[in-house]
């Protein structure tokens, strides 16, 4: 039977309380929704914190730290990734800030976009040496980086990067299909993808933004890929833009269609084994 990875993201940079009240926002939100999901059954989650007042991207480890020793409190054995975006947050530091958390507050990975591009009204700057930096801390702390792939030159930049002895097997990728700027929802664009993947031990999920998460994540469970999936990338549950999503929602169709492709969700500890990293009993990171 085929195993797919359920990457869940329940809060993103971008939505905001206006334009749906189902975003998780605050700490509590945060967790009470992936522990929602973990019920449901997912394989990781991909976190973003916010503000609690302003609703704008945060970074500081003390939130991180609080979101996740809630989930760890449920659920010790989920594969926990944080963000480093450099979406609206530039300073390595700052970025690169939640990768000091340590013990049973240590993230088991964390995202690491694999070149600058634009979004609709603002870019992502992830200049080489941000990237250098960024790759450098996560090797030094143990945790696995999350490639983030919006086109095939991103695929192209981690192949340097594992010639260059940066990246390490074996790895994950996100491919985010979709974007205004970048490769879109489609078969041609996600098959390039693929192709374009490095010669290395590795595993992927395909996400869509927008209108594009409900055809690239059916695409791939078809395929037998993993799928991203969370309101990060989409508020909408159809396609017409009438039904506001919540993340409990978006995981239950997905998983109706796993079962109707004969999958099923990869648990957490298979991801575990799959990336190397550490049983989330005695530690957490790579091994």
């Amino acid at each position: 039977m085929n195993k797919i990875i359920v990457n869940f993201t329940p809060t993103g940079m971008i939505p905001t309380k206006k334009q749906t009240p189902y975003v998780p926002l605050k700490a509590d939100e945060i967790i009470r929704d992936v522990v929602r999901a973990g019920e449901i059954g997912i394989t990781m989650v991909h976190l973003h914190i916010r503000d609690e007042v302003t609703e704008e991207p945060d970074y500081r480890k003390e939130v991180y730290a609080r979101v996740i020793e809630g989930i760890r409190n449920k659920l010790p054995k989920l594969v926990i990734c944080v963000s480093t975006s450099g979406r609206k947050i530039h300073e390595f530091e700052k970025r690169a800030e939640v990768l000091s958390l340590e013990g049973d507050l240590k993230p088991d990975m964390a995202s690491l976009t694999l070149s600058s591009l634009n979004f609709n009204a603002q870019a992502s700057i992830n200049d080489p040496d941000m990237i250098g930096k960024l790759v450098e801390r996560m090797n030094e702390k143990g945790i696995k980086p999350e490639l983030e792939a919006f086109d095939v030159g991103m695929l192209n930049y981690a192949s340097y990067l594992i010639k260059k002895d940066k990246l390490h097997a074996p790895h994950y990728f996100n491919f985010i299909l979709g974007n205004i700027a970048c490769a879109q929802a489609n078969l041609l664009h996600a098959g390039m993808m693929v192709n374009s993947l490095p010669d290395e031990e590795l595993v992927f999920s395909m996400g869509g933004v927008g209108d594009a998460q409900l055809p690239v994540n059916s695409l791939a469970v078809s395929m037998g890929y993993g799928v991203r999936i969370g309101l990060e990338d989409n508020i909408w549950f159809d396609q017409d833009r009438t039904r506001l999503a919540t993340n409990a929602g978006l995981l239950e169709r997905i998983h109706t269609i796993i079962g109707a492709n004969g999958a099923a969700a990869m648990k957490p500890e298979e991801l575990r084994t799959v990336l190397k990293l550490k049983d989330g009993i005695s530690g957490y990171g790579t091994l």
